[in-house]
């Protein structure tokens, strides 16, 4: 923001208050360095004016008001304040780093909901809740009143996305799952089906079921299916997430290091049912099914082994070498029930490898479909949303690696290109007619230094993403 644009919002905050600033106070906010700039004491109202200067230079990105104001809101917790009010800038000075005016507004009133959530249900000290009111300005009254109602839609799928991915395993067994998705979204419209341990069995959904015998609490697969109203043909959707509601590695056990993160091996299945939610209270006139297979991936004698041949409900057969790749086995029964609705796209998102995360790091997501302009769709509503995913290949030499001399595929591809061999073996039990997407969120969705937003709590990553790309679908027929 130039010396002359901070003139002007100086003077309309005079206006909106009806106050009057000082000379040495305007001299003081056009003359500091950095990006915050703080001044109080003075007469009339607000007690305190924060002036954040913007520099749009190549740091500069389409998180950056949401990012901000996260850590804002978090910091002002420390302090006693009733009211906020927020100046929206002009979105012509930021025209190029944003898709359209509403949007730029939006990702102001996300980054308020972003820094007020919180995950404390365990604490027996609760700290008292505070009212803060908070009043937005900006040019189009119009196009803010719109982003609020779509803000606060597309943020109530990502906080019980959080909600459920912060949930301790103790509590969210696959069955828990299943009940909590049924609650929140049975009132919304959206019919939930569950198949038990016995349904699972008679549709001989090997994969899943291996991956949760060997634990006390047997695995759930989970239907959703939420029809847009809309007249004419809809487009259909299908959206299936990895539900491992804990991983202990199985046999293969898992390092006691960070074993705890486990609790979020279901982040696929969350991202799923958060954008379920928000679709279904935004009535997006697209058809949406989301299938959930979910599972513990416990150790006791009754745990699948190392060498153990599973088959699954598309009649392929898996030669288990490594306890530990499981998610790919209960995605294995879900993506060929996805086939089987016959859909226009399917999109899996599964926490799926530890490669992914040491090629991407934790801030991206890897992307993998061999369809181009999906690949070019969802890579752009990554960096609008900035749930941002990175492309890798997949091409058919990596298939060799996941050859078995006993079974149709092995559920590990040996010691390279982790991430991809992985990709690799789901792509065995998805239709080849039907345009796929497999999205690998295991950096992403766990708590780390990326923004203010992600410091904490497991994240959320992927529901904006997908609440955009059905916006973009529900146009298309």
């Amino acid at each position: 923001m130039d010396e002359k644009k901070l003139a002007e919002s100086l003077k309309n905050i005079e206006r909106v208050f009806n106050i009057k600033l000082s000379t040495l106070q305007k001299k003081s906010f056009l003359a500091k360095d950095g990006n915050n700039v703080r001044i109080s004491k003075y007469d009339g109202k607000p007690d305190e004016v924060f002036i954040s200067k913007v520099k749009l230079d190549n740091k500069f990105s389409a998180d950056y008001f949401r990012n901000h104001l996260a850590g804002f809101l978090s910091e002002l917790e420390k302090e006693e304040v009733k009211y906020l009010h927020i100046f929206i800038p002009k979105y012509q000075a930021f025209k190029s780093y944003f898709d359209n005016e509403e949007y730029f507004y939006r990702t102001f009133i996300e980054g308020i909901y972003y820094g007020n959530y919180s995950f404390n249900l365990y604490k027996s000290e609760k700290k008292d809740l505070k009212e803060l009111n908070i009043l937005f300005y900006a040019d189009d009254s119009k196009k803010l009143k719109s982003a609020l109602n779509k803000a606060e839609i597309v943020m109530h799928g990502v906080n019980f996305t959080r909600d459920l991915e912060n949930e301790p395993a103790i509590r969210l067994t696959p069955d828990e799952l299943a009940s909590r998705i049924k609650t929140n979204l049975n009132k919304l419209g959206v019919k939930i089906k569950v198949y038990d341990e016995k349904e699972i069995q008679k549709r001989k959904m090997g994969g899943l079921l291996a991956v949760g015998m060997g634990s006390e609490n047997p695995p759930r697969f989970i239907i959703m299916e939420y029809k847009g109203r809309s007249k004419g043909k809809k487009r259909k959707i299908a959206l299936v997430g990895k539900g491992v509601t804990f991983d202990s590695g199985g046999i293969s056990i898992k390092p006691a290091q960070n074993m705890g993160y486990m609790k979020a091996d279901m982040s696929g299945a969350a991202v799923v049912a958060g954008t379920l939610l928000a679709a279904a209270k935004a009535k997006l006139p697209v058809d949406i099914i989301g299938v959930i297979p979910s599972a513990e991936n416990m150790l006791s004698g009754k745990s699948m082994r190392p060498g153990d041949i599973v088959k699954t409900s598309s009649g392929k057969t898996i030669e288990v070498d490594n306890t530990d790749a499981e998610g790919r086995m209960i995605l294995s029964d879900a993506l060929h029930y996805a086939s089987q609705q016959k859909p226009d796209v399917i999109i899996d998102l599964a926490t799926l490898t530890g490669a992914c995360v040491v090629a991407l790091g934790e801030f991206v997501a890897g992307l993998f479909t061999k369809d181009q302009k999906l690949s070019d769709t969802l890579f752009k509503l990554g960096l609008k949303t900035y749930d941002r995913l990175w492309p890798l290949p997949m091409w058919d030499d990596y298939h060799i690696q996941n050859k078995s001399d006993v079974a149709d595929v092995k559920n590990v591809g040996g010691k390279w290109g982790g991430a991809i061999t992985a990709a690799k073996f789901l792509e065995n039990f998805v239709d080849s007619k039907i345009p796929w997407v497999h999205l690998d969120i295991a950096g992403p969705s766990f708590f780390n230094d990326s923004s203010n937003y992600s410091k904490k709590y497991m994240t959320g990553f992927g529901v904006r993403l997908l609440f955009e790309f059905l916006q973009e679908n529900s146009k298309r027929k």
